[in-house]
């Protein structure tokens, strides 16, 4: 097995391997593998007017392919954020996450990946007496994510989210689209979150190429929206949707028995709130491949 696969299980001996696949930052993974994944994404955000706060959100995934004939791979995430703000510091632990991915190849380079997933509210900050610096981390690490694990941030709602990715790689690229839905249903804290519900839409699109062997370079272009209206939009329609970009390195290594594809990425908002905020992001990502 070469260096730039990602190993989703054998291949016929009479067939080609598999082009290289670019692995995303922030969208899911197309294949279906037993992973090890730490991720990290760190911002110091220095708003108009506002007091300069810093934001550390660290996840850790670990995913099993079922069997080499079974492309399916259930899953969990662990998720852990600290801000230090001038007025306060605050740490929780985030909702748990848990789920399975069902990858499909379509044609040679050509792959689908059924997603869906639960969050646990068992996060910290939750309940009818938030503290007010949790709350305060919790809302500022949705956006340290690009709005993109809003689920794992919402600690007083049941959330399931389904999703769809479609990934092609050929001549050393990787163009990857995904869309997923996330429904929120509160149970807990009714005093304190206002909506009973919320329906919440993300998306992205990601672009790798392998100009080395051992190096990729990926860029991606990440979209969320607010399908509901939950109070805060109400009252402040430009956070119903937020838009990023990001791009970086990646590192393709081979160990014994095992693959490392270590990468670091910058990430730019392109709309408010996050561009008012002036953030830019972060992102450490070392993903184990066995």
């Amino acid at each position: 097995m070469g260096v730039l696969s990602w190993p989703v299980g054998g291949w016929a001996q009479n067939e080609p391997p598999p082009a290289p696949y670019s692995l995303p930052w922030q969208l899911r993974p197309t294949p279906a593998a037993t992973v090890i994944r730490s991720d990290s994404n760190f911002v110091v955000r220095s708003p108009e007017g506002g007091a300069e706060a810093v934001t550390l959100v660290s996840m850790l995934t670990v995913s099993y392919r079922i069997s080499k004939g079974i492309p399916v791979a259930p899953f969990v995430r662990l998720g852990f954020l600290y801000q230090d703000a001038i007025s306060s510091r605050a740490s929780a632990v985030i909702n748990p996450a848990l789920g399975a991915s069902w990858a499909i190849n379509i044609a040679p380079g050509l792959r689908a990946n059924l997603f869906l997933a639960l969050a646990l509210p068992l996060g910290m900050g939750g309940g009818n007496a938030p503290d007010r610096a949790t709350s305060a981390a919790l809302a500022a690490g949705v956006l340290t994510r690009s709005a993109m694990d809003n689920a794992m941030f919402a600690v007083n709602d049941f959330t399931v989210f389904p999703g769809l990715g479609l990934s092609y790689s050929r001549w050393g690229f990787t163009l990857q689209a995904e869309a997923t839905v996330l429904q929120l249903t509160r149970v807990r804290g009714e005093l304190a979150a206002p909506d009973a519900s919320r329906t919440n839409f993300t998306s992205g699109v990601h672009l790798g190429y392998f100009p080395f062997e051992i190096l990729s370079v990926g860029a991606e272009l990440r979209y969320q929206r607010f399908l509901s209206n939950p109070v805060a939009v109400t009252r402040n329609e430009s956070v119903r949707d937020n838009a990023t970009f990001a791009i970086g390195p990646r590192l393709h290594l081979k160990g014994k028995g095992f693959f490392a594809r270590p990468g670091v990425s910058i990430t730019f908002p392109l709309d408010d709130p996050m561009r008012k905020q002036r953030m830019t992001i972060l992102q450490v990502d070392v993903p184990v491949i066995f």
